[in-house]
């Protein structure tokens, strides 16, 4: 079985497949609820013959493993939803359910094409008796970054070689660096309630600690890298204005492109806030909530995952999957449109919707995933890639209704093909050529030698 013929039994998949990922972006779950989507990928795994192995107290996390011996290769699955952002496929906002979940991140598609890729494997596997095994790995919480970071912290990814992983974007890119490291942290200000006109001598503000906390962070800011980011919410600002608020809380994410820098800011805000306390005469409690790595480079599978993209055809599209894609581009601000023309295909002056082709390599700098995500933790545990493919039309950004829209459609299911054909491309040539995991480990314990992971997860 050669990889055209893989790759065609791939495509016989398509159907099945693409039930699975209607099925989970019909029942949207958000992070920590993915009960029915867990419980469909195990069932269908188990019913093809793969071992599935819960991870321990976390209910909505595993992986289904198939084959004998090494290389060990990890696939990452997501399936979790976003709060409040209910679509129906349609051109014009049109909610499920109002207030209602929805896969605005696509991640029905990022579970299902590795899904679809480990099903085409389990084929090769046992029409050639190849030595090597593939562990799907089904991960709950993403969207509030943590379900990966507690998966590596219970030892789930060991025994695994490397680790593939994509997201559905607008765009078909092989990606080297992504992610910003991330920590995300509270804190809960304690003073004296007392009335705010007859004695307010006798108070002391957890509001007004929060307050000068923010300006503090505020000229935080001046003084910290320029690709660092310090962004916050005031989830408790007390309550009648006639009571000096004894309790308040703000809510704090800090991000930088290296989780050091990450750490060093994160020292910095602390003695803000407890300078705060000490300025109001309150108290503070500092809760940390958790964090993430940014991504590890590998140059190994970046060129692997580049080589396979270019090798396999983009999808192509039908008039009326055009006329779709155009209707929701229209949804947006034509000048944020016009800007995602000029950063894939160098003009706006034109009528293209969807991204057809591949960034060249030279280009990736265009090319911006500056979000946060728990995947980074496993490239820091281990050899792992990342790329995009083209699954909404270009201008729709995640998190956002037309995502969900574009998500359910067959312009979704035509990217979520095309990263399981990337996939299985992938994996066809590391169990072919067994220098491809050595070369990328050996890259790997070159750029970790001085640099270990530690969990930003406390005890």
């Amino acid at each position: 079985m050669d990889k055209k013929e893989l790759l065609k039994y791939l495509e016989s998949l398509t159907d099945e497949v693409n039930k699975v990922n209607l099925e989970i972006w019909s029942n949207p779950e958000v992070s920590g609820q993915e009960e029915r989507a867990a419980n469909l990928y195990r069932k269908i795994f188990k019913e093809k013959g793969f071992k599935v192995v819960d991870i321990p107290g976390m209910e909505h996390a595993f992986y289904a493993e198939y084959g004998s011996g090494h290389p060990v290769i990890a696939l990452l699955g997501e399936y979790d939803a976003l709060p409040g952002l209910s679509q129906k496929v349609d051109t014009k906002y049109n909610p499920v359910e109002e207030d209602g979940p929805g896969h605005a991140c696509g991640h029905n598609l990022l579970g299902a094409a590795p899904f679809g890729a480990a099903l085409a494997i389990k084929e090769y596997l046992d029409r050639t008796n190849t030595p090597g095994t593939i562990r799907y790995y089904g991960c709950p919480e993403e969207e509030t970054l943590v379900g990966k970071v507690k998966m590596v912290k219970k030892g789930a990814f060991e025994g695994c070689d490397i680790a593939l992983s994509w997201h559905p974007m607008a765009v078909n890119a092989a990606i080297r660096e992504a992610f910003l490291a991330m920590n995300t942290m509270k804190f809960k200000f304690y003073g004296i309630s007392a009335h705010a006109a007859q004695s307010p001598e006798s108070g002391r503000s957890a509001l007004d600690a929060v307050e000068l906390m923010n300006v503090g962070a505020n000229y935080l800011r001046e003084h910290i890298i320029d690709k660092a980011r310090v962004h916050y919410t005031i989830t408790n600002a007390g309550g009648a204005p006639n009571i000096v608020p004894a309790e308040a809380e703000s809510w704090y994410y800090v991000r930088a492109p290296r989780r050091k820098d990450v750490e060093e800011i994160t020292e910095r805000l602390y003695d803000i806030a407890r300078g705060a306390a000490l300025m109001t005469g309150t108290r503070v409690e500092i809760e940390h909530l958790g964090g993430c790595y940014e991504l590890l480079p590998n140059d190994v599978l970046f060129e692997l995952t580049y080589k396979n993209m270019q090798e396999i055809e983009p999808p192509t599209y039908t008039e009326e999957e055009r006329k779709f894609a155009k209707e929701l581009q229209d949804t947006l601000d034509p000048k944020m449109v016009a800007a995602e023309k000029i950063k894939y295909l160098g003009d706006s002056d034109n009528d293209i919707v969807i991204y057809e082709g591949l960034v060249d390599k030279g280009d990736l700098g265009k090319v911006s995933v500056s979000g946060s995500s728990d995947s980074g933790d496993v490239s820091w545990i281990m050899p792992m890639n990342l790329f995009l493919t083209a699954s909404f039309p270009l201008g729709v950004p995640n998190h956002s209704w037309q995502a969900t829209s574009a998500a359910g459609s067959s312009l979704g299911t035509k990217g979520m093909m095309y990263a399981a054909s990337i996939f299985t491309g992938m994996i066809y040539d590391i169990l072919n050529d067994t220098s491809i995991v050595e070369k990328a480990k050996e890259e790997f314990n070159e750029r970790t030698k001085n640099n270990k992971y530690v969990s930003p997860l406390q005890d």
